[in-house]
């Protein structure tokens, strides 16, 4: 059984598309152990009470550099035996030698479809404000494994999602959600705990 760390900033919307399906039982051979937050006032701690999972948070701010950040992070992560590390809306920047430490055990998930809206300063309603000032008919979301590169890490899963006319940013954000993220991360979690996932450089395959 592999112990998950779920990290959020917000209201962990992600979050709870993973703890649903680990109570419907579709987290193959793993569990989540412990949520962390970067934000005392985030709701997914909310989220994580209900659901009897430990939470513990980590402001940026109370460290002097994202290296002792990344090291407590990393302190904690060993104490809950962490073998997987799911980015769940996380808005604290990890360091390279944080992603190279946990490297293919941190996976994340971001609304577009990469290489489209990622990167540097593309996070939440931004990347479907860039997708709609550019007028694509199709858009969607996107589950990769996380490296020293923002967004740049082996891709694991996506699913497109068209864009309807008259969406706004908001409308369209819920439609990824609900049409991508939240089918693509928890099948993509217990993929990795199960043992189905090999990656080869850029490439991921499922076995």
């Amino acid at each position: 059984m592999i112990n998950i760390a779920v990290l959020v900033s917000g209201g962990g919307t992600n979050l709870q598309a993973l703890i649903d399906a680990q109570q419907a039982g579709k987290i193959e051979n793993g569990r989540i152990a412990l949520v962390v937050s970067s934000n005392p006032q985030a709701y997914a701690i909310e989220r994580a009470a209900q659901a009897g999972i430990p939470s513990a948070v980590l402001r940026r701010r109370e460290y002097s550099s994202a290296e002792t950040y990344s090291e407590a992070l990393d302190a904690l992560l060993q104490q809950q035996e962490i073998g997987l590390v799911v980015l769940a809306g996380f808005m604290t920047v990890l360091p390279d030698s944080f992603c190279r430490r946990y490297e293919n055990r941190i996976i994340n998930v971001h609304p577009s479809l990469i290489p489209s809206f990622c990167g540097e300063g593309y996070y939440g309603l931004r990347v479907h404000e860039a997708a709609l000032a550019k007028g694509v008919k199709v858009t969607g979301a996107t589950v990769h494994f996380v490296s020293e590169v923002v967004d740049g890490g082996a891709i694991i899963a996506q699913k497109a999602v068209q864009v309807e006319d008259g969406d706004t940013p908001e409308r369209l954000q819920k439609r990824v959600m609900a049409e991508a993220e939240w089918l693509l991360l928890p099948q993509a979690v217990s993929d990795f705990c199960a043992g189905r996932l090999a990656v080869q450089g850029t490439w991921v395959a499922r076995k």
